[in-house]
């Protein structure tokens, strides 16, 4: 998706110009884009036949470049994605389910480390992200601030929600300390 809608809204470019297009647009912090992988994606989508190659450029001693352009394939694809994933909902599995579930492998303390670790990281992010959003705001348009602010909603939700899960777990584990001394208790009388 990323690819087509460059090319789509840049027109004909080769590989570096995507990569600088999207280090410029900060892609990285929206999709998962590996600057590694693009080249093999260029040549990937002009044999499927969503690009073709336009021309190949050379700069000065620079190596030759490959410049690509959408296809009418490709722009009828893009739209096919856009659509997809706007109708996709789906709330992806969370495998800190399967931890809640299972937990008895690990001990309590393990438990509470790792789950305070977790709320500073995503606590870490979501500073950074307030930070970018600052940085970034004279030079949003469009619909980027309310792209920011699904990210940042995602993140305080992850934050208010590990909060919960301490005191769910603290909660857990005084009631368990309560039941041991009531246990001891009967036990001895």
């Amino acid at each position: 998706m990323f690819v087509l809608g460059a090319l789509a809204d840049g027109g004909p470019m080769h590989g570096h110009k995507i990569r600088t297009a999207a280090q410029v647009d900060r892609v990285d912090l929206w999709a998962d884009v590996k600057p590694g992988s693009l080249y093999g994606a260029l040549r990937r989508m002009a044999d499927e036949g969503v690009l073709e190659v336009v021309r190949t450029e050379q700069e000065g001693n620079l190596p030759a470049r490959t410049v690509y352009g959408i296809t009418r394939k490709g722009r009828a694809e893009l739209s096919t994605l856009l659509r997809a994933t706007l109708a996709d909902t789906t709330l992806r599995p969370d495998p800190m389910q399967l931890v809640l579930l299972h937990r008895g492998a690990i001990s309590d303390e393990e438990l509470l480390a790792a789950i305070r670790a977790r709320r500073e990281s995503y606590d870490a992010q979501l500073e950074y992200w307030e930070n970018l959003r600052t940085e970034a705001e004279p030079h949003l348009t469009g619909l980027e601030p309310v792209a920011f602010d699904h990210t940042l909603l995602r993140l305080r939700a992850e934050v208010e929600w590990h909060d919960r899960l301490l005191a769910a777990v603290a909660d857990q584990q005084s009631d368990a300390g309560s039941s041991d001394e009531g246990s001891s208790r009967e036990q001895g009388e």
